[in-house]
Protein backbone atom coordinates (compact mmCIF):
# COMPACT_ATOMS: atom_id res chain seq x y z
CA UNK A 1 0.00 0.00 0.00
CA UNK A 2 2.78 2.44 0.91
CA UNK A 3 4.40 1.81 -2.47
CA UNK A 4 1.16 2.68 -4.29
CA UNK A 5 0.72 5.89 -2.26
CA UNK A 6 4.31 6.89 -2.96
CA UNK A 7 3.86 6.43 -6.71
CA UNK A 8 0.31 7.83 -6.94
CA UNK A 9 -0.07 10.34 -4.08
CA UNK A 10 -2.85 12.44 -5.65
CA UNK A 11 -4.99 9.42 -6.54
CA UNK A 12 -4.25 7.73 -3.21
CA UNK A 13 -5.25 10.88 -1.33
CA UNK A 14 -8.61 10.92 -3.11
CA UNK A 15 -9.17 7.20 -2.45
CA UNK A 16 -8.36 7.54 1.26
CA UNK A 17 -10.57 10.61 1.62
CA UNK A 18 -13.36 8.80 -0.19
CA UNK A 19 -13.07 5.65 1.92
CA UNK A 20 -13.15 7.51 5.23
CA UNK A 21 -16.06 9.74 4.27
CA UNK A 22 -18.10 6.92 2.75
CA UNK A 23 -17.62 4.81 5.89
CA UNK A 24 -18.71 7.58 8.25
CA UNK A 25 -21.51 8.70 5.91
CA UNK A 26 -23.05 5.22 6.11
CA UNK A 27 -22.81 5.38 9.90
CA UNK A 28 -24.32 8.89 10.01
CA UNK A 29 -27.13 8.00 7.58
CA UNK A 30 -28.08 4.80 9.39
CA UNK A 31 -28.20 6.46 12.81
CA UNK A 32 -29.33 9.89 11.48
CA UNK A 33 -26.61 11.60 13.47
CA UNK A 34 -24.55 14.77 12.97
CA UNK A 35 -21.91 13.83 15.51
CA UNK A 36 -19.34 12.37 13.12
CA UNK A 37 -19.57 14.81 10.20
CA UNK A 38 -17.07 17.49 11.19
CA UNK A 39 -15.04 14.91 13.11
CA UNK A 40 -14.53 12.98 9.85
CA UNK A 41 -13.44 16.15 8.04
CA UNK A 42 -10.63 16.77 10.53
CA UNK A 43 -9.75 13.08 10.89
CA UNK A 44 -9.13 12.77 7.14
CA UNK A 45 -6.53 15.55 7.22
CA UNK A 46 -5.01 14.07 10.39
CA UNK A 47 -4.48 10.74 8.62
CA UNK A 48 -3.46 12.03 5.19
CA UNK A 49 -0.66 14.38 6.33
CA UNK A 50 1.57 11.84 8.13
CA UNK A 51 0.75 9.17 5.54
CA UNK A 52 2.01 11.39 2.73
CA UNK A 53 5.09 12.30 4.76
CA UNK A 54 5.92 8.67 5.59
CA UNK A 55 5.57 7.57 1.96
CA UNK A 56 7.63 10.48 0.63
CA UNK A 57 11.00 8.84 1.20
CA UNK A 58 12.03 11.15 4.03
CA UNK A 59 14.30 10.72 6.95
CA UNK A 60 13.65 13.51 9.45
CA UNK A 61 13.63 16.70 7.35
CA UNK A 62 12.67 19.97 9.00
CA UNK A 63 10.30 21.68 6.56
CA UNK A 64 8.25 18.60 5.51
CA UNK A 65 8.05 17.60 9.17
CA UNK A 66 6.83 21.08 10.14
CA UNK A 67 4.14 20.95 7.45
CA UNK A 68 3.01 17.51 8.62
CA UNK A 69 2.89 18.47 12.29
CA UNK A 70 1.18 21.76 11.45
CA UNK A 71 -1.67 20.03 9.60
CA UNK A 72 -2.02 17.44 12.36
CA UNK A 73 -2.12 20.16 15.03
CA UNK A 74 -4.73 22.12 13.08
CA UNK A 75 -6.83 18.98 12.52
CA UNK A 76 -6.55 17.85 16.15
CA UNK A 77 -7.57 21.28 17.45
CA UNK A 78 -10.48 21.71 15.04
CA UNK A 79 -11.70 18.13 15.27
CA UNK A 80 -11.63 18.08 19.08
CA UNK A 81 -13.46 21.39 19.28
CA UNK A 82 -16.15 20.49 16.74
CA UNK A 83 -16.72 17.04 18.26
CA UNK A 84 -17.03 18.49 21.76
CA UNK A 85 -19.37 21.22 20.47
CA UNK A 86 -21.72 18.80 18.73
CA UNK A 87 -21.85 16.63 21.85
CA UNK A 88 -22.89 19.68 23.87
CA UNK A 89 -25.45 21.15 21.46
CA UNK A 90 -26.79 17.80 20.22
CA UNK A 91 -27.30 18.53 16.53
CA UNK A 92 -26.08 20.61 13.61
CA UNK A 93 -28.74 22.97 12.23
CA UNK A 94 -27.19 22.72 8.74
CA UNK A 95 -28.62 19.22 8.39
CA UNK A 96 -32.17 19.81 9.61
CA UNK A 97 -33.51 19.56 6.05
CA UNK A 98 -31.02 16.89 4.93
CA UNK A 99 -30.76 14.42 7.79
CA UNK A 100 -33.85 12.47 6.77
CA UNK A 101 -33.07 12.60 3.05
CA UNK A 102 -30.28 10.20 2.15
CA UNK A 103 -29.59 11.80 -1.24
CA UNK A 104 -29.36 15.35 0.13
CA UNK A 105 -27.30 14.15 3.09
CA UNK A 106 -24.96 12.29 0.71
CA UNK A 107 -24.37 15.45 -1.34
CA UNK A 108 -22.83 17.15 1.69
CA UNK A 109 -20.54 14.19 2.37
CA UNK A 110 -19.46 14.04 -1.28
CA UNK A 111 -18.59 17.76 -1.15
CA UNK A 112 -16.65 17.17 2.07
CA UNK A 113 -14.78 14.22 0.55
CA UNK A 114 -13.72 16.26 -2.48
CA UNK A 115 -12.95 19.34 -0.36
CA UNK A 116 -10.42 17.50 1.80
CA UNK A 117 -8.67 16.10 -1.26
CA UNK A 118 -8.49 19.45 -3.05
CA UNK A 119 -7.46 21.47 0.02
CA UNK A 120 -4.72 18.94 0.80
CA UNK A 121 -3.40 18.94 -2.78
CA UNK A 122 -0.45 21.36 -2.30
CA UNK A 123 0.68 19.54 0.85
CA UNK A 124 0.14 16.13 -0.78
CA UNK A 125 2.46 17.02 -3.67
CA UNK A 126 5.03 18.56 -1.35
CA UNK A 127 5.11 15.87 1.34
CA UNK A 128 5.23 13.02 -1.15
CA UNK A 129 7.74 14.71 -3.43
CA UNK A 130 10.82 13.62 -1.51
CA UNK A 131 12.41 17.07 -1.79
CA UNK A 132 14.21 18.67 1.13
CA UNK A 133 14.04 22.44 0.65
CA UNK A 134 15.73 24.70 3.15
CA UNK A 135 13.90 27.37 5.07
CA UNK A 136 13.65 30.60 3.07
CA UNK A 137 11.64 33.80 2.99
CA UNK A 138 8.55 32.02 1.65
CA UNK A 139 8.82 29.45 4.43
CA UNK A 140 8.91 32.09 7.17
CA UNK A 141 6.04 34.08 5.62
CA UNK A 142 3.92 30.96 5.15
CA UNK A 143 4.60 29.57 8.61
CA UNK A 144 3.81 32.99 10.09
CA UNK A 145 0.47 33.14 8.26
CA UNK A 146 -0.32 29.59 9.33
CA UNK A 147 0.34 30.39 13.01
CA UNK A 148 -1.68 33.61 12.85
CA UNK A 149 -4.56 31.81 11.14
CA UNK A 150 -4.49 28.94 13.63
CA UNK A 151 -4.58 31.36 16.57
CA UNK A 152 -7.40 33.45 15.08
CA UNK A 153 -9.45 30.34 14.36
CA UNK A 154 -8.87 28.79 17.78
CA UNK A 155 -9.50 31.98 19.76
CA UNK A 156 -12.65 32.93 17.83
CA UNK A 157 -14.06 29.40 18.12
CA UNK A 158 -13.45 29.40 21.88
CA UNK A 159 -14.97 32.87 22.31
CA UNK A 160 -18.11 31.99 20.37
CA UNK A 161 -18.58 28.63 22.07
CA UNK A 162 -18.29 30.12 25.57
CA UNK A 163 -20.68 32.93 24.62
CA UNK A 164 -23.27 30.60 23.08
CA UNK A 165 -23.32 28.32 26.09
CA UNK A 166 -24.72 31.26 28.08
CA UNK A 167 -26.48 33.29 25.37
CA UNK A 168 -28.24 30.95 22.95
CA UNK A 169 -30.59 33.66 21.65
CA UNK A 170 -28.03 36.38 20.96
CA UNK A 171 -25.60 36.94 18.08
CA UNK A 172 -21.96 36.76 19.09
CA UNK A 173 -20.42 40.23 18.82
CA UNK A 174 -17.61 40.24 21.38
CA UNK A 175 -13.87 39.61 21.26
CA UNK A 176 -12.64 38.98 17.72
CA UNK A 177 -16.28 38.88 16.63
CA UNK A 178 -16.51 42.59 17.36
CA UNK A 179 -14.04 43.18 14.51
CA UNK A 180 -15.28 40.50 12.10
CA UNK A 181 -18.56 38.63 11.63
CA UNK A 182 -16.64 35.47 10.68
CA UNK A 183 -13.12 35.55 12.20
CA UNK A 184 -12.95 31.76 12.40
CA UNK A 185 -13.25 31.56 8.62
CA UNK A 186 -10.57 34.21 8.23
CA UNK A 187 -8.29 32.01 10.34
CA UNK A 188 -9.13 28.96 8.24
CA UNK A 189 -8.31 30.77 5.01
CA UNK A 190 -4.99 32.06 6.40
CA UNK A 191 -4.01 28.55 7.53
CA UNK A 192 -4.25 27.08 4.03
CA UNK A 193 -2.76 30.04 2.17
CA UNK A 194 0.11 29.99 4.66
CA UNK A 195 0.80 26.32 3.96
CA UNK A 196 0.60 26.93 0.22
CA UNK A 197 3.17 29.73 0.43
CA UNK A 198 5.53 27.36 2.26
CA UNK A 199 5.31 24.62 -0.37
CA UNK A 200 4.99 26.83 -3.48
CA UNK A 201 8.77 27.17 -4.18
CA UNK A 202 9.03 23.37 -4.41
CA UNK A 203 6.20 22.91 -6.94
CA UNK A 204 7.04 22.11 -10.54
CA UNK A 205 5.37 23.82 -13.48
CA UNK A 206 2.33 21.56 -13.78
CA UNK A 207 2.11 21.17 -10.02
CA UNK A 208 1.13 24.81 -9.71
CA UNK A 209 -2.39 23.62 -10.35
CA UNK A 210 -2.27 22.89 -6.61
CA UNK A 211 -3.10 26.56 -6.02
CA UNK A 212 -6.65 25.31 -6.45
CA UNK A 213 -6.37 24.05 -2.84
CA UNK A 214 -6.33 27.35 -0.93
CA UNK A 215 -8.45 28.96 -3.66
CA UNK A 216 -11.10 26.28 -3.23
CA UNK A 217 -11.43 26.68 0.55
CA UNK A 218 -11.52 30.47 0.18
CA UNK A 219 -14.31 30.40 -2.41
CA UNK A 220 -16.17 27.67 -0.52
CA UNK A 221 -16.28 29.71 2.68
CA UNK A 222 -16.97 33.03 0.99
CA UNK A 223 -19.62 32.00 -1.51
CA UNK A 224 -20.95 28.47 -0.94
CA UNK A 225 -21.25 26.58 2.35
CA UNK A 226 -19.66 28.98 4.82
CA UNK A 227 -20.53 32.66 5.13
CA UNK A 228 -23.66 32.74 2.89
CA UNK A 229 -25.44 30.03 4.90
CA UNK A 230 -24.54 31.57 8.25
CA UNK A 231 -25.47 35.08 7.15
CA UNK A 232 -28.83 33.80 5.90
CA UNK A 233 -29.47 31.93 9.13
CA UNK A 234 -28.49 34.95 11.24
CA UNK A 235 -30.75 37.25 9.22
CA UNK A 236 -33.70 34.93 9.82
CA UNK A 237 -32.98 34.53 13.53
CA UNK A 238 -31.91 38.03 14.53
CA UNK A 239 -33.05 40.22 11.61
CA UNK A 240 -35.80 41.93 13.59
CA UNK A 241 -33.40 42.98 16.34
CA UNK A 242 -31.94 46.47 16.01
CA UNK A 243 -28.74 45.48 17.82
CA UNK A 244 -28.10 42.81 15.17
CA UNK A 245 -28.81 45.16 12.28
CA UNK A 246 -26.44 47.73 13.79
CA UNK A 247 -23.80 45.05 14.33
CA UNK A 248 -24.09 43.84 10.75
CA UNK A 249 -23.90 47.37 9.35
CA UNK A 250 -20.82 48.30 11.38
CA UNK A 251 -18.81 45.07 11.40
CA UNK A 252 -16.51 43.73 8.69
CA UNK A 253 -17.72 40.53 7.00
CA UNK A 254 -14.38 38.69 7.18
CA UNK A 255 -11.24 40.80 7.68
CA UNK A 256 -10.46 41.86 11.24
CA UNK A 257 -11.15 45.58 11.16
CA UNK A 258 -12.32 48.14 13.75
CA UNK A 259 -16.11 48.53 13.59
CA UNK A 260 -17.58 51.62 11.99
CA UNK A 261 -18.56 54.42 14.31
Amino acid sequence: MFSYISQNPVVASLLISSALNIFFFIFAAVFKTDKVTDFTYSLTFFILAPLMYLTGGYTIRLLPLLITLGIMLWALRLGSYLFYRILKIGKDDRFDERRGNVVEFAKFWILQMIAVWVIMLPSTLFLNGGTNPSLGIASYIGIGLFIIGLLIEAISDMQKFNFKMKNRDHRMSQGLWKWSRHPNYLGEILVWWGLFIVVAPSLGDLQWIAIIGPTFITLLLLFVSGIPLLEEAADKKYGEKKEYRDYKAKTSLLILWPPKK
